[in-house]
């Protein structure tokens, strides 16, 4: 009897002990198994809204240096990089052909003129006997027949007549030696603007034919150490943000392999053109933008790499973007928020599928996409939060409406247990 009394209280005391350490061991085993988030605090700053593209240095004019006139090519003054100002000499062309025809034009104009002196004089010749033959004829009347008297008057006309042919050759002699003068003066190939030598296509010894096209000698690059384009192409979806940035005057941040640790940051959108280009289904848009180019760090041809700022707001409440594309699974969310996902997942089936939508409700689509929910930790659930988002950056988006305060930490994913 003694022995079961005590096997009684001993099992009595188990029972006690059992009892007393389950709730602890089952909080115990409810943290263990609990899910860990990964989480990242709301923060207060500055968001930078921004388009990406790459684009091409180029200076802001090419200027194509040629020859009018054919030869060899005597003398070489410039070279690749040498700086140069508006009518500086850059080369000559053998200039003996060209002399020897200014010599004979010159020439021929001394004989023309010439001609004129002789054709002048005979013409004061012809005159005078016109007019002897008038006064003799009116002091004796019918002293000189009418037929002699109109000899004499043809021949004046005959004598201004051959005047007047002298004086168009010697103008049309005139012509070519101008022609000549200019044909000797293309000999030497001028520098057309200020600028730098960036190409050069001919060397001493060459001889050049302008007959059919003109040949082209160098390549001036006007203004190329004072400021450079950059010739950049834009996706047609961004071509929209890209133009209001250049009615506000939005700078443009870039940086180029051969400096990579230096961010250029002065760039301005100058111009954007109409002309599309399709490649592999993708449309895109030239957009140019100018930089300023002291040190001359920037060449032709460098790749750039461009960040065109599009907005920029200061103090102001921004959202982490992970949080933004965080969606829970339905068992761990509160009951109360679970028919979030499930809208969530009605738009995820009818944006996967082909269903053709019209204008208004793409439109539609594009403003609800302003409106979105975060997930913040409540103990055992997480509960949504209904946020309203503006611009947005690569890593926060801007919070314009939503119950969040700055430093509230949202879940942005589940810890990987060890």
């Amino acid at each position: 009897m003694k022995t079961i009394v005590k096997l009684l209280i001993g099992l009595g005391i188990l029972a006690g002990i059992g009892y007393a350490s389950y709730g602890p061991l089952m909080n115990y085993m409810e943290q263990r198994n609990k899910t860990q988030w990964r989480t990242q605090g709301v923060e207060q700053g500055e968001i930078i809204q921004a388009v990406n593209s790459t684009g091409k240095v180029e200076p802001i004019k090419r200027v194509s240096v040629g020859a009018t006139v054919s030869g060899p090519i005597a003398e070489l003054l410039v070279d690749f990089n040498t700086k140069v100002t508006k009518d500086q000499v850059l080369a000559r062309i053998d200039p003996r052909l060209y002399q020897s025809a200014v010599e004979r034009d010159q020439a021929n104009l001394r004989t023309r003129q010439a001609e004129v002196a002789r054709a002048d004089a005979m013409l004061q010749q012809a005159r005078n006997d016109e007019r002897r033959s008038g006064q003799l004829n009116r002091s004796q009347d019918g002293f000189i027949s009418e037929a002699e008297i109109d000899q004499f008057r043809f021949a004046r006309m005959m004598r201004e007549a051959e005047l007047q042919v002298a004086q168009t050759n010697v103008e049309q002699s005139q012509a070519q030696l101008d022609n000549s003068q200019a044909n000797l003066a293309y000999t030497e190939i001028l520098a057309p603007c200020d600028g730098i030598i960036i190409d050069k296509k001919i060397d001493v010894g060459q001889t050049l034919a302008a007959q059919f096209q003109t040949p082209e000698m160098f390549v001036v690059a006007p203004e190329m150490d004072q400021r450079m384009h950059i010739y950049a192409s834009v996706d047609e979806a961004d071509i929209g943000w890209i133009s209001k940035a250049m009615e506000t005057g939005q700078l443009v941040r870039f940086t180029v392999d051969a400096y990579p640790d230096e961010l250029f940051d002065q760039g301005k959108i100058v111009q954007v053109r109409l002309s599309s280009k399709e490649e592999q289904n993708v449309i895109t848009y030239p957009v140019i933008v100018q930089t300023p180019n002291q040190g001359m760090k920037l060449l032709p041809g460098m790749t750039a790499n461009l960040s065109f700022q599009i907005n920029r707001k200061s103090n102001i409440l921004k959202v982490p973007n992970p949080a933004l594309r965080f969606y829970p699974n339905r068992e761990k969310v509160h009951p109360d928020d679970r028919k979030i996902l499930d809208g969530f997942e009605d738009q995820k089936e009818f944006a996967d599928s082909p269903k053709t939508v019209s204008a208004d409700e793409k439109a539609d689509n594009s403003r609800a996409l302003s409106f979105r929910h975060v997930w913040v930790d409540d103990g055992k659930f997480l509960r949504a939060k209904k946020v309203k988002i503006g611009i947005s950056d690569n890593r926060y988006t801007e919070l314009i409406e939503g119950e969040l305060k700055p430093g509230e930490e949202l879940v942005i994913g589940e810890k990987i247990k060890k």
